[in-house]
């Protein structure tokens, strides 16, 4: 609520016009009105102010308010207006102190013995003693030493409140006015603000592209110029979806009102509020930025929330970010949050932290991978299946989380099957041409043959003289059908073949754990160009583990 004060001796005066333009760009809906200095004037003159008061009240918020005659020098009057405080007080609903604690910084001194000292009127939520508070712009963390409230020591302090705060390890030539303490950790300076803009009637000529105007938010005046989103000018009466771009940081969450003033004369020329405190530069026609905008301006906070997640397609959304893009509570968010995962329009990633993105575009992710898995098996008929990796890069780089969760339902419906780093269609068996088997035997023959002597794919293959693109294929499906044993990338052995020595090695360990390379050669028959990658993939496999130049058998 408001007091307007008017001076009887001077009526109405284009301050206390500016004021009450102020007031209701401000949106404040409940006041009183007050006439001072009624000992200076005769009665007959106070009743006819009164008159004059009445008249440029109209059609404003303070239309139907009582205005009081007081006298701060005979004490006039004051009984009567402290009375109508309190029944006035009763009828303001009370500021909501579960929200994210906000102090904008009015003043800053140092007081002896204590250091550091801020004050400001609380807007939002609770402050405790040894809370840590983030200072913005400045992004400076510190710790509450103590608190004061209407200049009284406590322990915390609550929305509504004017407080001061001592603050630790600041010194006060780091705060000023303008600045804000907050909770820290979720949000970041900003030099840009998406707005509503309503435009006084009262305001001297339209607002054009870039204009330069007086930026008041909070207890922080700022430089900066207007950015009119789909429209070229905006006249005096109307109002606009409009970016506000500031010369320094600045700080703000959706919903904060704010004042422009002309940058000279300095006069108030409009208003609003902020809809996107975090937003990027625009194209000024873009409907699609024009359309959240809107819904930021008169949505739901359901709605909003659904526009912030759906803007950002299939990129996941933390629950820190729906924070600060919403100027919203963690709770009050995670709350809204839950109420559309049950209405099935919201999906979680993740819950620690919350992770979401829209169930569109999580269901048009699982339609897109399994159409690019279902490609893949028709272009590469003897693979058994697509690699995680080229799957994701296939969908854009898809965030890890979100790929995950992914897979994992398609996995749960039975659409596809997730082997270690391979993925393909549920059911899916590669068969072979008749060609193509005997490809397949050709290689399994001659690598029965070579035994532990791991063969070179190339060498092997131009030695059948067969085609290097099919037989490759092949043999990467006989790796995966478990027939052959991937030492390297250039060396192949028989499954067989190396179960038999993983047996053998296995035996020895009761007469002795430990096998050296030499041993192993012997053991293998195999020279050290094979006894080393050998040796190297049992590792691996944990089957020995190296030890300095020997291997323990495990």
């Amino acid at each position: 609520m408001v007091v307007l004060v008017i001076a009887a001796d001077e009526s109405v005066m284009p301050q206390t016009r500016e004021h009450l333009d102020i007031c209701s760009l401000l949106h404040i809906k409940q006041g009183l009105t007050v006439l001072t200095k009624i000992d200076n004037v005769e009665r007959d003159m106070v009743d006819l102010v009164e008159v004059e008061v009445r008249e440029f009240l109209k059609g404003s918020f303070l239309e139907r308010s009582p205005i009081l005659r007081v006298s701060s020098l005979t004490g006039e009057g004051i009984p009567q207006l402290i009375e109508a405080l309190r029944r006035a007080i009763g009828n303001v609903a009370p500021k909501d102190d579960t929200e994210i604690f906000r102090l904008p910084v009015d003043r800053c001194f140092t007081m002896k013995g204590f250091g550091t000292v801020v004050t400001g009127t609380l807007i939002a939520g609770q402050v405790h003693k040894e809370d840590a508070v983030e200072i913005f712009p400045s992004q400076r963390t510190t710790r509450v030493r103590g608190i004061q409230v209407h200049g009284r020591a406590s322990n915390e302090a609550r929305a509504g409140q004017r407080t001061a705060l001592n603050l630790q390890g600041v010194e006060v030539a780091e705060i000023e006015r303008g600045m804000v303490l907050t909770v820290p950790g979720v949000f970041k300076p900003t030099s840009m603000f998406d707005c509503n803009l309503e435009l006084l009637r009262s305001a001297p000529a339209p607002i054009e592209m870039r204009k330069r105007v007086r930026f008041h938010i909070g207890t922080a005046e700022l430089m900066g110029y207007v950015v009119l989103l789909g429209q070229e000018r905006l006249n005096p009466g109307e109002s606009a979806l409009v970016q506000i771009r500031v010369e320094e940081p600045a700080f703000a969450l959706p919903g904060d009102r704010f004042i422009i003033r002309q940058y000279s004369p300095m006069i108030t020329i409009g208003g609003g509020q902020i809809l996107d405190a975090f937003p990027e530069k625009h194209r000024r026609s873009d409907k699609a930025v024009l359309q959240r905008l809107k819904i930021f301006k008169d949505g739901s906070v359901e709605q909003r929330l659904m526009a912030i997640v759906e803007g950002a397609g299939l990129q996941t959304v933390e629950l820190s970010h729906l924070v600060a893009g919403l100027g919203l509570s963690a709770q009050h968010v995670r709350e809204a949050l839950i109420s559309l995962t049950k209405s099935g329009r919201i999906r979680t990633v993740s819950e620690n932290p919350m992770t979401v993105v829209s169930a569109a575009a999580f269901k048009g992710a699982e339609e897109r991978a399994a159409a690019e898995v279902q490609q893949f098996h028709r272009t590469n008929p003897l693979v058994q299946g697509i690699g995680r990796e080229e799957l994701r890069a296939r969908l854009d780089g898809m965030t890890g989380g979100l790929f995950q969760a992914m897979l994992d339902k398609l996995a749960a419906d039975k659409k596809i099957v997730v082997a270690q780093d391979v993925i393909y269609e549920f059911g899916r068996r590669v068969t072979l041409k008749a060609d193509e088997e005997q490809i397949r035997e050709k290689l399994a023959e001659r690598f029965r043959s070579h035994g532990l002597q791991a063969a070179a794919p190339d060498e092997l293959i131009d030695g059948l003289k067969l085609n290097r693109i099919t037989a490759r294929k092949i043999i990467q499906l006989m790796v995966k059908e478990n027939a052959l044993v991937k030492i390297s990338d250039d060396m192949f052995v028989d499954r067989k073949a190396m179960d038999e020595l993983i047996a053998a090695i296995k035996a020895l360990k009761s007469r002795n754990p430990k096998l050296g390379v030499a041993e192993f050669k012997d053991l293998t028959g195999v020279s050290r160009k094979y006894a080393i990658p050998l040796l190297e993939y049992l590792d691996r496999q944990r089957v020995t583990r190296r030890v300095g130049d020997e291997r323990m058998i495990l």
